[in-house]
């Protein structure tokens, strides 16, 4: 039940609304699964299927492709048949991809199986955050979208703990394990636990009441509304909302153009520039190539997925640090804090690539490009760390916060399509190009125009971004009206 507080807002049903939050939040935790998963198979992959360094960096990136598609067409999808559903196809395409992947024969096959699971890791990044930021009292929604976060990073950390476990008990993640299958296609069927439970938990939460009300299901709207509140208040939130969405017509693409301007409203273009910024600060790199980086650096191959397993804890720390301060500090100043501090770092991890580590010529394996001396190797690692402390607890969480609240509630489907499409663009983008870049100019270079990026980050932040900070998605619609 709820109860009354001093200024007549009812206390939100906070059981309720965070378990809706969690359940929804394991698109988050299966998006950083599958992303990490593949950083323990880098090497096994190329062996399994002899790619160069090329085709390495496509095997790595080819999710990212379907993470795009999936990312734009999800925002209009659920737009018209609701975000539940298509969530719950997202969870279904999880498990395909998943056994797909392990069972891959083939280059080709494996990478359409990654695509699909880049669909479904493209819809529950944009539709999980969306989904939250629908039934979260103002006051609260900045953490627990943030929870979204803190599962991609759970997600991560348990890939990279799972990988380090399997090829531990194999002898490496291209030796034989259980039944005759190699290691690294376990790495990849690990993820059929969290799938198949994120599918069936979906089946027991609701449609998101602003959905709702945007498809004239009032009443179902109400009754969402009313067990996370009480039914008066849930009656002026209905009121409320229903003079924010369209309901003369179905959302689509093409509300991202204002009509009075004929041009693309103005915070569509903020949204898709911290969505590109999220990733052209380079922490993809990071996780995508972490053990064939710290393998460079010296460490065994044990030694290299027992580093990611320490880099995962440090996300997990400081996506808590977040959570903690995202409603008390706000959404801007930690994104500018963010902004700069990944820049030093990234600049110092600069300067040790570039001062500490030589380029091996004509390496076709990612691996061997780089060599690099036990202390460079240390400082690399503590620097790295430092930077992913700095994304934890900035722009990791914030960024997907503020696409989950930003946008009108009249066009926030075709935004969430745009932005996504542009956040996974930039991620394809980072991640195919890196093992090119790594050989072409070295990574001291690499890292330093990642760096910029942190310094162009600070500047857009402090010049284009609201504070969205305890203000409900009626209040922020009325002010792009």
């Amino acid at each position: 039940m709820s109860e009354r507080v001093d200024n007549g807002i009812p206390k939100a049903n906070i059981s309720r609304i965070l378990f809706l939050s969690i359940v929804a939040a394991l698109g988050g935790f299966l998006f950083g699964f599958d992303s990490g998963v593949i950083n323990g198979t880098v090497d096994a992959l190329q062996g399994a299927f002899d790619s160069d360094a090329v085709g390495t960096g496509f095997n790595v990136a080819s999710m990212l492709l379907g993470c795009a598609a999936g990312a734009f067409f999800a925002g209009t999808l659920a737009d018209k048949f609701g975000r539940k559903n298509v969530l719950i196809v997202a969870a279904f395409s999880f498990i395909i991809s998943a056994w797909g992947s392990g069972i891959s024969g083939s280059s080709t096959e494996f990478v359409m199986f990654r695509i699909l699971g880049g669909l479904a890791v493209g819809a529950a990044s944009i539709l999980s955050p969306a989904y939250i930021g629908e039934i979260a009292p103002a006051h609260i929604r900045g953490r627990l979208i943030s929870l979204q976060q803190l599962a991609i990073v759970l997600g991560l950390f348990f890939a990279f703990f799972s990988n380090y476990n399997l090829a531990g008990t194999a002898g490496g993640a291209s030796e034989t394990l259980w039944w005759g299958y190699d290691a690294w296609r376990w790495m990849f069927w690990m993820e059929l636990i969290p799938a198949s439970a994120f599918f069936l938990l979906l089946l027991f939460i609701p449609e998101s009441p602003r959905y709702l009300v945007a498809a004239g299901k009032l009443n179902k709207a109400l009754d969402v509304l009313a067990s996370l509140t009480n039914r008066v208040f849930a009656q002026k939130q209905v009121d409320e909302i229903k003079t924010t969405v369209l309901q003369e017509r179905k959302p689509r693409l093409s509300d991202i153009i204002n009509a009075k301007t004929g041009k693309m409203h103005p915070i569509i273009w903020v949204g898709i520039a911290l969505a590109v910024l999220q990733q052209f600060t380079g922490i993809n790199v990071v996780f995508y190539y972490g053990s064939v980086l710290w393998q460079a650096a010296g460490f065994t191959e044990a030694d290299a997925l027992l580093t990611n397993v320490i880099s995962g804890s440090v996300n997990i720390a400081f996506t808590f640090l977040a959570i903690y301060l995202v409603d008390k500090v706000g959404r801007k100043p930690l994104l500018m804090i963010g902004a700069i501090g990944q820049a030093v770092m990234l600049g110092f991890l600069a300067l040790i690539f570039a001062f500490g580590a030589q380029a091996a010529s004509g390496a076709g394996d990612v691996s061997e490009n780089i060599q690099m001396g036990s202390t460079s190797g240390l400082l690399a690692l503590f620097a790295a760390n430092l930077y992913i402390a700095f994304f934890a607890f900035t722009w990791g969480p914030i960024m997907w916060v503020m696409l989950g609240e930003m946008f009108s509630n009249r066009f926030r489907g075709a935004a969430l399509a745009v932005a996504g499409l542009a956040q996974w663009g930039a991620n394809f983008l980072i991640t195919i190009t890196f093992p090119i870049l790594l050989t072409a100019i070295g990574l001291g270079v690499s890292y330093g125009i990642y760096a910029a990026f942190g310094i162009v980050a600070f500047v857009i932040v402090r010049k284009f971004v609201t504070e969205t900070k305890g203000r409900t998605l009626e209040e922020i619609s009325h002010d792009q009206e």
